[in-house]
């Protein structure tokens, strides 16, 4: 597979609505295993196809409990509330504080194009959210609640 290069804040292609994918193609496969392998990379715990260019609904998640692939996936049911930090691989070096549901179920297709439900809590949930947002065009940086903030950089310790 290979990295594809991740589209930045400003891009208007962020801005689209992507479309439904239809049917399962040998491309869209290929793409699924790059958005992997980029999220991957860049250590994300998210991406969504048209952060790397595709105005196609699909997302990939990891929040270190495997790979979730979603093929045109809608918020079915929420609950509860939950405030933290949010960044975005198309918002480099920024964070913001952003509310969002504390539970979230999924209803998607998988890759062999069947319908499945998935629930998450916590970082799941704000992660479908955050990712879903994107398939509409939506940044999570219209949703913060005061301001974006740059990432302090890690110092490496000294030996």
């Amino acid at each position: 597979m290979a990295i594809r290069e991740v589209r930045k804040i400003g891009d208007e292609i962020l801005g689209k609505q992507c479309k439904e994918v239809k049917k399962m193609t040998i491309r869209t496969k290929i793409l699924i295993g790059d958005m992997l392998d980029t999220m991957y990379e860049k250590m994300g715990v998210g991406l969504a196809a048209p952060q790397v260019g595709i105005l196609k609904q699909i997302v990939v998640i990891d929040v270190g409990e495997g790979p979730i692939v979603l093929i045109n996936p809608e918020i079915i049911e929420t609950s509860g509330e939950q405030t933290g930090e949010e960044g975005c691989l198309s918002v480099p070096g920024k964070w913001g504080i952003v509310t969002r549901p504390n539970y979230v179920k999924v209803r998607a297709l998988n890759e062999e194009m069947e319908e499945f439900e998935i629930e998450g809590e916590g970082l799941l949930a704000r992660a479908f959210c955050h990712e879903i947002d994107h398939l509409s065009g939506h940044l999570y940086v219209d949703k913060v609640e005061d301001g974006l903030h740059d990432v302090e950089p890690v110092e490496e310790p000294e030996d």
